[in-house]
């Protein structure tokens, strides 16, 4: 596992499993047990606001989604303790996990305008360019955050225009860069003794990053968008531009196709607008009169009783 995850992991362990079920014995959870902890998480019973480090908190906030986690977390623990012969079972099989609430939003050719002139007005006032410029290039690309954060000039392709980034999500992976991504990577300057694209102090990356977003969407009139709901409207307008759903997965470095599924729905709009097209073409020759009539004789009338 990426340490991301291991940290993930380790958070759900400290802020919802110990608190709820770390005084019971391995052997004693039941199954029912387990779904009652998962009620409780996803009702926010293990929610809490804790200070991590000397500027550090830890919010901690429960719902379907944190509690589907916490039990697949669980399940893994007691797979461990099945292995050991800590007991013969595993409580969490058969469990039904909730489903998260799907967050996906997509913004609108408008709402992309409303956007872009909110980081323009940004910019003229002096907020930091730094993260105006990773919010567009978070736009143009369909990248990830961390991506983007971590980028290091090293990274960047210039001839053959792309990011070769030796870790991500999903492993190393190849992303291409459109000519508005490319001429926007030009014009950012490198910082010296920092290696990073968007570079911070003492040599490491920008922070701050959600901060100057949480500003630049209410400025847009986007309030509740996620920095993450860029790269869902990326991949929403790849598809309404009739890009096929491998190519869309290709892009954004998916490595299963289910992932890119969420977006199908999405290529209605490319099909209905046919459909629209080619109903307007055939109405239009219903309408429309004959140059010649049509003689109706006996062949004719034979075709149409075969028909």
């Amino acid at each position: 596992k990426k340490a991301s995850t291991l940290a993930t992991d380790k958070s759900n362990i400290n802020r919802h499993i110990k608190p709820a079920l770390g005084t019971h014995a391995v052997r004693q959870i039941a199954q029912a047990d387990v779904e009652r902890f998962q009620r409780a998480v996803a009702r926010g019973l293990t929610k809490a606001d804790v200070k991590t480090k000397k500027r550090g908190r830890a919010i901690v906030r429960g719902g379907q989604g944190a509690a589907a986690r916490a039990v697949a977390v669980l399940g893994a623990i007691f797979a461990y303790a099945q292995k050991s012969r800590m007991r013969a079972d595993n409580p969490v099989r058969g469990v039904r996990l909730f489903q998260p609430e799907k967050r996906e939003r997509f913004l609108s050719a408008d709402e992309f305008a409303a956007l872009g002139t909110a980081l323009n007005t940004a910019e003229k006032q002096g907020v930091n360019v730094k993260a105006i410029n990773a919010i567009r290039l978070l736009a143009l690309t369909g990248c990830r955050k961390a991506e983007i954060l971590n980028l290091k000039w090293e990274y960047v392709d210039s001839h053959h225009k792309c990011l070769r980034l030796p870790d991500s999500k999903t492993g190393a992976k190849v992303v291409p860069l459109g000519q508005a991504a490319f001429k926007l990577l030009s014009k950012v300057k490198p910082v010296q003794d920092n290696p990073f694209v968007f570079a911070g102090t003492d040599g490491k990356h920008f922070v701050g990053l959600q901060k100057i977003w949480t500003y630049i969407r209410s400025k847009a009139g986007l309030d509740g968008v996620r920095l993450h709901d860029l790269r869902h409207s990326f991949a929403s307008v790849g598809v309404a531009d009739g890009l096929s759903l491998p190519i869309i997965g290709k892009v954004l470095g998916h490595t299963q196709t289910r992932t890119t599924q969420r977006y199908a729905h999405l290529g209605d709009d490319p099909v209905r607008e046919a459909v629209n097209s080619v109903a307007k073409s055939v109405n239009q020759a219903l309408s429309r009169k004959p140059k010649n009539s049509i003689k109706r004789g006996v062949g004719h009338s034979r075709c149409s009783a075969a028909a």
